[in-house]
Order: structure tokens, then C-alpha cells, then sequence
């Protein structure tokens, strides 16, 4: 089977690395790919978001089935104009895929089949959402409505943060995403990610997840698009998971099928673990990144054939196994991110670092000859296993002190809440 993976990220570059293990995989291509996705796919420049390029490459390639892996092509249609060409796609349509492209579309979700979640209102003018925070004070969650390439949310811990983002929303400082603003109350508890696969009808578990959102050690400094992650989230127990399915996917996917408009593709539920149970913060209709890069490592079923059956919508026939290691990812980012970074330093080391060791995914990288350049701000994923999160910790931080990038950095900690959990 042809296959076209639709990124260029981290999360792209261990699906094409899953993928290529498939025995029904005959030619991988990736658009636009990176210099780590080149190991496994023929690279196309192809502009992902010209849909009618993209069908016309597919019926030039013979391509058989395309993966998508990031948000926006999503949210945009590519699916549905993909189906309309007779191409099958991994993912969901346009109008499912706004349970991750707008975020009062999930609230309206949650309130339909009473899912658990944090308290709200939105608004879609400035004075109405400064005076609900004044009402509500502090700390409070602002979030851009729309897609803002994960920029679009603020933990105010201060009123005066809260106001700041609320106006920063309704001045354009996130474009059309700002234009309405979903206020949430702020959930205390421990964060995880949970992952499901779903065909419109039948849910298939995956496995669960715990990212770092914030920039340095100890959880400190600046949100992120995710400075590491590790799999699986000892938080989300087997009674915790089942809650979960029961109180949360189950009721979303049985909701969007009763509305018309099923869900099929990955459903990323990130959640809270209050005292009062898990509560959804918000869902990603494709895999997190570095989430993604961790559960790869895990996965010892077929990736290919899960997506299939995910769009066949035979997943009630399917079963996914997991290799029981930890798997730990550590991001490298460019110094400056999520600020002002510079792009084009080389990279060296990483032929050194062997696939006994870890994993090197590449997230934001260029070819330049034999050179590896960074071409963005989360640059690298260090990925390992261990059968324990201390090792596969200490695993993949051995990986990284053999890179040599000076103009790099990332936390020294991933996973510091699951070691203290082990000792």
C-alpha cells in the first residue's frame, strides 16, 4: 500500500517510523516532511493546504491512504475533500474536527452529554469577558476560541494577567482565533493525556500519557507546545481509564455520531485528575506531539492497520498491544523558544547516538548536505525506554549529552512526577 503522511513535525516523524514497520506498507511519501521523516518517506514539497494538489498528487502517486497528522489540515477540510475524491484519510471531517478547532463547539459537547468539565462562559466581545473576569477573579483560565498553533491559552494566575488576555484575544494579537473567548474556571489536580482511536461508532483505548507543558525545570517559566512526555501516566489508573471512557469519550463519539457528523481518526482527551474525578480540559483530534513520539515507541500493533480500521470502521475487530516498557521523550528546543529563536545552527552528535540507545525523532530540522540544521523551535525528541520511568529517564538524558548543539536546551526533569511516584 501507498502512503501519504501529511506533517512535518516530531509527532509526524514516529508516525512515519511506525508506519515504515508495516508489512502492508509498499512506499511511504511525507509533505512536507523533515530531514529525520527522510529516513522513512520519499519528502514532497507539496503545499498541504492546496486540497486539490494534494488529491492530484494521491491519484499521480497511486496513493492508497493518507495519515494527517496536524490539526489545521484538519480543521480545514482535507478529510472530507479527500473522501469526495474516493482518497481514503486517516482523520476526522471538518465538521468533527471542531471538537479540537473551536473550543465553545466542545463546551457545547459537554453540556449536550453532560462530560465532565470546568465551568465557563464565552463571549464575543471584550467587555463582556472582562467583566465576567472581574466577577470570577483569580486564577482563571483565557482561551482563544479558535486555532492559535497552541499559543491561544492563558493560565492568569492575576487578575491583571486575565484581563491582559482577554484583551490581547479581542485586539487580534491570535487573528480570527480570538474573535470569541471561552472563559474556564481553574481545575487544581494533575494533568495527563488520554488517547483513543474511533471509527464514528466504536472506541479502541490506546494508552495514556503525561506531558510538560512549561518551559524549564520544575515546571517553571513560559507554556509550551510540550518540552517532553512519558507513557504510560501512572495518575490515569485502570479504574481511572474506565472512568474516563465511560464518563467522557464515550458519551463525545455517541454525541457527534447522534449529531451526524462521526468521529473517526485519534481523539486526545486532555484531562485533570481533581479531587472530584477526571475532568476534560479540552480535546485534540490528532496526536499530541510529544505524546505521539512516546506512544509510538510502545506500540507493538500494526499502526498502519489501525488507521485503516479506524477509517473502514472496523475497529470493533481490532486490539492494540503495548510493550510494557516506559518510554520517556526529552525535547530539545532552540534557545528563545517559545520567544524570539534563531533558526540555521548546525546540529552534530546525532550519528553517534545509536537505536539500542534511543530514539532521535526530529521535530524542527533541515538537510543542508551532510549538515542536520534546526529549522524551529522544538528541534529534537530524545526517545527511550526503560522498565522504569527512572530509567528510561536516565536512558534518554545518556542520549542527549552525546548532542552536540550549543545553541539548544531542554529540561533536565521529564518525568520527575512519575520517579518520586517510584521511590
Amino acid at each position: 500500500m501507498k502512503v501519504l503522511l501529511i506533517g512535518s513535525g516530531g509527532r509526524e516523524h514516529s508516525l512515519a517510523w511506525a508506519l515504515a514497520k508495516s508489512p502492508k506498507l509498499t512506499k511511504l511519501y511525507a509533505a512536507p516532511g523533515n530531514a529525520g521523516i527522510a529516513a522513512h518517506a520519499e519528502l514532497s514539497d507539496l503545499d498541504v493546504s492546496d486540497h486539490a494538489a494534494v488529491i492530484t498528487f494521491c491519484r499521480d502517486k497511486q496513493i492508497e491512504f493518507v495519515v494527517v497528522g496536524p490539526e489545521a489540515p484538519l480543521v480545514a477540510g482535507l478529510v472530507d475533500d479527500l473522501d469526495a475524491a474516493g482518497i481514503k484519510a486517516f482523520g476526522p471531517s471538518k465538521a468533527a474536527a471542531q471538537l479540537e478547532g473551536s473550543k465553545a463547539f466542545t463546551k457545547a459537547v459537554c453540556d449536550e452529554a453532560n462530560i465532565p468539565t470546568a465551568g465557563y462562559g464565552r463571549f464575543d466581545n471584550a467587555a463582556d469577558a472582562l467583566n465576567y473576569v472581574r466577577t470570577k477573579g483569580a486564577p482563571i483560565v483565557i482561551k482563544a476560541d479558535g486555532l492559535a498553533a497552541g499559543k491561544g491559552v492563558v493560565v492568569a494566575m492575576t487578575l491583571a494577567d486575565a484581563e491582559a488576555a482577554v484583551t490581547d484575544c479581542f485586539d487580534g494579537t491570535f487573528g480570527a482565533a480570538g474573535s470569541e473567548v471561552v472563559i474556564e474556571e481553574f481545575l487544581e489536580g494533575e494533568e495527563a493525556s488520554f488517547f483513543v482511536l474511533s471509527d464514528g461508532i466504536n472506541a479502541l483505548p490506546l494508552a495514556t500519557a503525561q506531558d510538560h507543558k512549561r518551559a524549564y525545570d520544575g515546571d517553571e517559566g513560559p507554556n509550551t507546545g510540550g518540552m517532553g512526555a512519558y507513557s504510560p501516566a501512572p495518575v490515569l489508573t485502570d479504574d481511572l481509564v474506565a472512568d474516563v471512557m465511560r464518563s467522557i469519550v464515550e458519551p463525545t463519539i455517541a454525541t457527534l455520531s447522534k449529531r451526524g457528523t462521526p468521529f473517526k481518526g485519534v481523539l486526545y482527551a486532555g484531562l485533570m485528575i481533581t479531587s472530584d474525578g477526571p475532568k476534560l480540559i479540552e480535546y485534540n483530534t490528532r496526536f499530541g506531539d510529544p505524546e505521539c513520539q512516546v506512544l509510538m515507541m510502545r506500540l507493538k500493533s500494526d499502526l498502519l492497520e489501525l488507521m485503516i480500521a479506524s477509517a473502514d470502521g472496523t475497529l470493533d475487530q481490532s486490539h492494540a498491544d503495548w510493550h510494557d516498557d516506559v518510554a520517556l521523550t526529552v525535547v530539545m528546543a532552540a534557545k528563545g523558544y517559545p520567544g524570539v529563536y534563531k533558526k540555521g545552527t548546525e546540529i552534530k552528535g546525532l550519528n553517534v547516538i545509536s537505536s539500542d540507545e534511543a530514539e532521535v525523532f526530529h521535530a524542527g530540522t533541515k538537510s543542508d548536505g551532510d549538515k542536520i540544521l534546526a529549522n524551529g523551535g522544538r528541534v529534537l525528541n530524545i526517545t527511550a525506554l526503560g522498565t522504569s520511568v527512572k530509567d528510561a529517564q536516565a536512558a534518554a538524558y545518556k542520549a542527549v549529552s552525546k548532542i552536540d548543539w550549543p545553541e539548544g536546551f531542554c529540561r533536565s526533569d521529564i518525568g520527575w512526577r512519575a520517579v518520586a511516584r517510584e521511590t
